[in-house]
């Protein structure tokens, strides 16, 4: 289903901190089957939003880019790494992590939201948005940051809010 980004905007703002709290609440006492209810969640949020009708990941957001990644998406570019973290990374000293330079992702087609380098993209935004990631409540964190971003994540925490 496409996504109106500001549509998006506007229900977030509306919603984020009733959303964050809920995910608090769950993060401290998550029920015993969560992974088995964000598994069959994910299912159906998928039949719901379509991300290359959105893209706000790769507009708003930065992977973290870890050496095997650079070096995977380098040998692509046949380039060097240190070419590579040069042309279109920078560190980040605080987290000890490789970032984009700018935003949106410099790999983002504009017109279409496709990623260009998709094959040899970065296991952060292969991962991306972590939905059924076992162990969800260690992602709680995560999922609360991501609201912001994500209509898939937003629409997660929504159909938590109904079930649990």
């Amino acid at each position: 289903m496409q996504v109106s980004l500001r549509s998006f905007k506007q229900k977030v703002r509306y919603h984020q901190k009733k959303f964050k709290r809920y995910l608090g609440k769950i993060e401290k006492n998550p029920p015993r089957d969560l992974d088995i209810i964000a598994a069959s969640i994910d299912a159906e949020v998928w039949k719901e939003v379509d991300c290359l009708s959105c893209a706000n990941c790769c507009k708003k957001m930065t992977p973290t880019f870890k050496a095997a990644d650079i070096k995977r998406i380098a040998a692509h570019f046949k380039i060097s790494p240190l070419e590579f973290r040069e042309k279109w990374l920078k560190f980040e000293k605080s987290d000890g992590d490789w970032v984009n330079k700018t935003q949106p992702c410099q790999f983002l087609n504009h017109t279409t939201n496709m990623c260009s380098i998709y094959e040899v993209r970065p296991a952060d935004c292969a991962g991306f948005p972590y939905l059924k990631k076992k162990k969800m409540s260690e992602y709680i964190h995560v999922h609360q940051q991501n609201i912001e971003y994500c209509p898939a994540t937003y629409k997660m925490v929504e159909k938590m809010m109904e079930r649990i």
